[in-house]
């Protein structure tokens, strides 16, 4: 097999050091730089232009390595990252898929493992782990949990009346009742009715968990804009 040139990327010297003695004792892979920040990872990839790098996530600041990555994939497209990380975030892994990386391994991986990444990567056949796979299950469940969601939201806002959107929209922007009824200059006794409907339409017993819900799936940022 052809030599494999290796970059390590970590700011910690013990793990720097066990990936050091792990690719000396492997007979094709050798390592040409270590770096010990995302910065230097860039530098010396440019430079050393490796076949593989083992990068660490968190260096000089928490997404160094994810941004290291980014920066890499757009000089060297060819270049395998493998993300070596104590992470399992799920925002952090889809963050670091989407710079290009080929695989994503948890530092405390044996020996074997971390190895057995280099050469999938090598041969473009890096694999979908199981701890990744499950992460992506939940996310897709996540979406079309959200997704679902958004589409009862918008059938509820759909039958609302010209009156009772603009009313939504003010409680959404934090306004009370006598606010409310003061920027609608009409009665506070029709806000309260008004609202009265809102909740019985979103099926809630407060405004406050209409707003939480409202924000929390951006409907606010699209009813804003609504006149």
């Amino acid at each position: 097999m052809e030599n494999i040139k290796i970059l390590i990327a970590d700011d910690m010297e013990a793990n720097r050091r066990r990936l050091d003695r792990m690719i000396r004792a492997a007979g094709n892979l050798s390592l040409v730089a270590s770096a010990k920040s995302g910065y230097e990872a860039v530098a010396y990839a440019a430079v050393k232009k490796p076949d593989i790098i083992l990068m660490d996530i968190e260096m000089e600041s928490q997404m160094a390595g994810i941004n290291a990555a980014a920066e890499i994939h757009k000089i060297l497209p060819e270049t395998k990252v493998i993300m070596l990380t104590v992470h399992q975030d799920n925002n952090i892994v889809f963050a670091a898929f989407q710079t290009g990386i080929v695989d994503y391994v948890i530092k405390t991986a044996p020996k074997e493992e971390i190895l057995e990444a280099i050469y999938s990567a090598s041969s473009n056949q890096s694999p979908i782990r199981p701890i990744i796979a499950e992460k992506i299950r939940q996310e897709f469940a996540r979406i079309k949990k959200s997704e679902d969601h958004l589409t009862h939201f918008f059938k509820i806002i759909a039958n609302l009346t010209p009156s009772e959107l603009e009313v939504l929209k003010l409680l959404c922007s934090g306004l009370k009742r006598k606010e409310i009824a003061e920027a609608r200059a009409v009665e506070i006794e029709t806000i309260k009715k008004q609202i009265g409907r809102l909740l019985q339409k979103f099926s809630k017993k407060t405004t406050r968990e209409i707003v939480e819900e409202v924000n929390e799936l951006k409907l606010f940022d699209i009813l804003k804009d609504i006149s």
